[in-house]
């Protein structure tokens, strides 16, 4: 890991774990801010992605997300913490009663609600895989296409009670191969809002600035080189892709 941490020290205080992340991921208060911290040490290895990088990763989309102004991923960076360096991210609440992401009997799709797939649900009943077709989350969409975002769960999409969505949990990310998978297919084939290219333009502008001498403390150059690649290709295409045939579209679980 290149870049230098933040000394924390004694600051953070640890207070629980969420046992169910298939990595180390605590929970506690920096300077009486909640906080998740995912030390490089609870990194379990990964047959594709470099091993005691996932946390430099997630910063790296905290600072994609910063250059496109979307306010997408909440505050993140890197820290030496109790356990070591590790990811040091701000405490979302979320709202609940929203649901972006959901899984719903098959024959009750709602409205305003978008498909994604059927399948099966515990209770061997079929059901269908929908998210909401919002602006908020069609955001989140497009920086899960420029960062290769491999395992966009619905669980990782986080419902603010004013509308807004955050995306979190951004270890695998940046790969320079293809790596898509999201449980966000439902806009496949339709056109960038203004915003969104706005947006996407944003963050190919920073790369030839300020975000390229960030990005390279966090990650191989060439994964720098891609996330530039991906931004020209994304707006020279205008639409949101269909997946890569071959390969997975969706994580699993998708929750």
């Amino acid at each position: 890991m290149i870049a230098d941490p933040e000394a924390v020290g004694d600051r953070l205080v640890l207070t629980g774990r969420i046992v169910s992340a298939s990595n180390a991921v605590l929970v506690g208060e920096l300077d009486g801010v909640e906080v998740v911290y995912k030390p490089v040490l609870g990194e379990r290895p990964l047959r594709d992605f470099p091993d005691g990088t996932l946390a430099s990763r997630e910063v790296a989309t905290y600072a994609v997300s910063e250059a496109s102004g979307w306010d997408v991923v909440p505050h993140t960076r890197l820290v030496d913490g109790p356990y070591g360096v590790g990811m040091l991210q701000r405490w979302v609440e979320t709202d609940l009663e929203q649901e972006a992401v959901a899984l719903v009997a098959a024959d009750r799709v709602p409205d305003d609600m978008l498909h994604v797939l059927d399948g099966v649900g515990a209770d061997d009943l079929p059901v269908s895989l929908v998210h909401e077709d919002t602006a908020a989350l069609r955001r989140v969409a497009v920086l899960d296409l420029v960062t290769n975002n491999a395992d966009r769960k619905g669980g990782h999409v986080l419902e603010r009670a004013d509308g807004h969505r955050h995306g979190i949990d951004h270890g695998l990310t940046m790969h320079v191969d293809h790596k898509l998978r999201t449980v966000l297919w439902g806009w496949m084939g339709r056109r960038l809002d203004a915003e969104e290219v706005a947006g996407v333009a944003r963050i190919r502008a920073a790369l030839d600035g300020d975000l390229a001498t960030v990005l390279h403390a966090l990650l191989d150059p060439s994964e720098v080189d891609a996330l530039a690649m991906r931004c020209d290709a994304l707006l020279a295409r205008g639409t949101f892709p269909e997946p890569a045939a071959g390969l997975p579209a969706v994580p699993w679980p998708p929750f």
